[in-house]
C-alpha cells in the first residue's frame, strides 16, 4: 500500500494588523513625534496612554492620514505608506495610499461628528454610499444590523438631537464600522461624555474586542485600560518610553514618568 502523502501544518497568518517603523512628525519647529516604531496584532486592543500633548493623538491620526508625517513608514491591513522611499514626493502616489489607509483604519473622535440633519439609520448609511456606492437597500440592512450591534436598532429612526452623549457616540461607532474597516481607531472616545455614560461606550468596544476587531484607543479610561486592553502603550514628549501588559504597566513600570503619569489616575 503507498504512503499516504501527509499535508503540512496550516499555517498562522503572523502579518501585524498595524506595523509603524521610524515615524517623525513636527508642526513647524516642534517635533510631535519622535522614531516612534509600534507593531500590533490582529485582533489586539492596543490602549495608548500618557499626559496631554505628548503625540498620542498624532500619532493616532496618522494612521489613518489624517495627518501627514514628515518620515518613517505605516502599514495598516496591507496598505503601506513609506516615506523612506526616495519618490516620496510623488504626490498622487501618497494621496492615492491615503486614501486607502482612510478605507482600512475607521476612526472615531472625541466629538460625535454626526450629520444633524441626517437620521441615526441615515448617518450610518452615508459613507457606503457615497464613498462605495453601495446601494440605498444595502446600506440601510447594514445599518441596521451595525445599530443592532451597538444596541441602538429602535433609535433608528430618530435625529440625533434626540439621543444621549453615549447613544451618539455608539452611532458614531457604527457609522465607522459601516466601512467594514480592518483596524478601528479611537481618540478619547468617552472624553466628552457624562461619568454615568462611559460604560455604555466602553462596552461596545469590548465586545468588538469579543469578536476579534484590531482596536487602538487613544484614553485617560485607565479603569477600562487595565480590564480589557491586550497591551498598554505609555507615550511621553512624542516618543514609547514603554509598553507591555495591563498588569506589568500598571504594577511594575519600569519607567519613572510611567510611574508619574499614572499616579494622578492610581
Amino acid at each position: 500500500m503507498p504512503d499516504q502523502a501527509i499535508s503540512p501544518p496550516t499555517s498562522v497568518d503572523q502579518t501585524p494588523a498595524v506595523s509603524v517603523e521610524g515615524l517623525y512628525k513636527s508642526f513647524g519647529p516642534n517635533a510631535i513625534l519622535k522614531n516612534v516604531s509600534l507593531r500590533v496584532e490582529q485582533a489586539e486592543l492596543t490602549v495608548i496612554v500618557g499626559p496631554s500633548g505628548c503625540g498620542k493623538t498624532t500619532f493616532l491620526r496618522c494612521l489613518n492620514g489624517l495627518e501627514t508625517f514628515d518620515e518613517g513608514r505605516i502599514e495598516v491591513a496591507g496598505i503601506s505608506l513609506d516615506l523612506h522611499r526616495s519618490d516620496r514626493e510623488r504626490g498622487s502616489d501618497v494621496q492615492a495610499r491615503i486614501h486607502e489607509l482612510r478605507l482600512c483604519a475607521g476612526m472615531v473622535f472625541q466629538s460625535f461628528n454626526l450629520f444633524p440633519h441626517l437620521t441615526v439609520v441615515e448617518n450610518v448609511m452615508k459613507a457606503p454610499q457615497v464613498v462605495k456606492g453601495m446601494p440605498t437597500d444595502q446600506a440601510r440592512v447594514l445599518a441596521l444590523e451595525l445599530l443592532e450591534k451597538v444596541g441602538l436598532k429602535e433609535k433608528a429612526d430618530l435625529h440625533p438631537v434626540q439621543l444621549s452623549g453615549g447613544q451618539q457616540q455608539r452611532v458614531a461607532i457604527a457609522r465607522s464600522l459601516a466601512m467594514q474597516p480592518a483596524v478601528m481607531l479611537y481618540d478619547e472616545p468617552t472624553s466628552a461624555l457624562d461619568p454615568a455614560l462611559v460604560d455604555e461606550v466602553l462596552g461596545v468596544m469590548r465586545a468588538l474586542d469579543d469578536e476579534g476587531m484590531t482596536q487602538i484607543v487613544v484614553t485617560h479610561e485607565m479603569r477600562f485600560a487595565r480590564q480589557v486592553a491586550d497591551r498598554i502603550v505609555v507615550f511621553h514628549g512624542g516618543e514609547i518610553i514603554e509598553s507591555g501588559p495591563p498588569d506589568v504597566i500598571f504594577s511594575a513600570p519600569k519607567d519613572e514618568r510611567t510611574r508619574h503619569f499614572l499616579k494622578a489616575y492610581l
